[in-house]
């Protein structure tokens, strides 16, 4: 699959601020300091749902009403904040949204996407057989299946990477934290299409390590488990399209562990007085077990969703 055109982009930024404000790009002193570089922050955060996902979800309804406007009820699979965004986007386009998560998912996120208006089902021990259901239910129910990678999604997701890439157009480096991909895959096309020679490197978490293995191996690689505190990590089946963008435009795939992600998510706590849910501070934990001296870095704080038990636990050390 190819990489998102400027004129694409500039297209998805049409849609998405017809109901989004850009969000903030900031340098943060503290944490510079910690990592020993200079450190700028995309605050997805800050959007509406608290994740850059919401992007994604506006896009590719946009096209769904305009190239299929017969369809009136649409299904998926998330650990949460996919399903949010696709809440938010069917409650402006009129559309019903059943949503497939595992038992045990975030009862923040599920309550979150309930009051955004979705049909929640609990189904299977992780995303995957979620998904799989989902696929079932799409085919038994005629509703139409939305995955978590699709060039629509990606028009919208790449609009918070052309932002960053604008407002910050000499990062040396930025760290993305890599789900089922559409996150880097925009950040992948916003540079390309902005010309810049910014390095990209995507994170993982060691338990949840596809994206890694296959990019190791220059190939798709499942993994059995995926057992993360970073939920919006836990894949353990990569995207194909997902997987040849990354394979042609990012520089390294880095794994951080549980512990790492956890000091992250305190870090960006102390350090900015930001919540970061752990996908969002893995980037960050990969930074500092790099150390990037003398650079100029860029974080994805992907979003901020994460539930208060988790939190409290986490800042007590545990």
């Amino acid at each position: 699959m190819d990489t998102l055109s400027l004129d694409e982009l500039t297209a998805g930024q049409d849609i998405v601020y017809r109901y989004l404000k850009p969000t903030p790009e900031i340098l943060w002193p503290l944490l510079s300091e910690r990592a020993g570089t200079e450190v700028w922050v995309k605050h997805e955060n800050h959007t509406p749902i608290g994740a850059f996902k919401v992007r994604g979800g506006l896009t590719y309804m946009d096209h769904l009403s305009r190239e299929q406007p017969d369809v009136k009820g649409i299904i998926s699979a998330t650990r949460g904040n996919h399903g949010q965004s696709l809440a938010f986007a069917a409650a402006r386009y009129g559309m019903t949204l059943t949503i497939l998560v595992p038992h045990g998912n975030n009862p923040e996120k599920n309550n979150a996407m309930r009051a955004l208006g979705a049909e929640l089902i609990e189904y299977g021990d992780d995303y995957q057989e979620a998904r799989e259901y989902a696929e079932s239910l799409a085919q038994e129910k005629q509703l139409h299946m939305v995955g978590a990678f699709h060039p629509w999604i990606l028009a919208g997701v790449g609009t918070y990477a052309m932002e960053f890439l604008t407002a910050c157009d000499d990062l040396d480096v930025v760290y993305v934290p890599i789900g089922m991909g559409s996150g880097i895959c925009g950040m992948v096309s916003a540079r390309d299409a902005l010309g810049l020679k910014t390095k990209i490197i995507g994170v993982v978490a060691e338990d949840a390590a596809s994206y890694a293995l296959s990019f190791e191996q220059k190939k798709a690689v499942s993994t059995n488990t995926a057992d993360t505190i970073a939920d919006g990590l836990a894949c353990r089946v990569p995207d194909a399209n997902a997987l040849e963008i990354i394979l042609d435009g990012v520089e390294d795939v880095v794994r951080v562990s549980e512990e790492e992600i956890k000091a992250a998510m305190r870090n960006y706590y102390t350090d900015t007085h930001n919540l970061a849910e752990g996908a969002a501070a893995a980037p960050l934990a990969a930074l500092l077990k790099q150390k990037s001296d003398g650079k100029k870095v860029g974080l994805v704080n992907s979003g901020g969703n994460v539930d208060a038990e988790t939190f409290r636990s986490i800042l007590r050390g545990g």
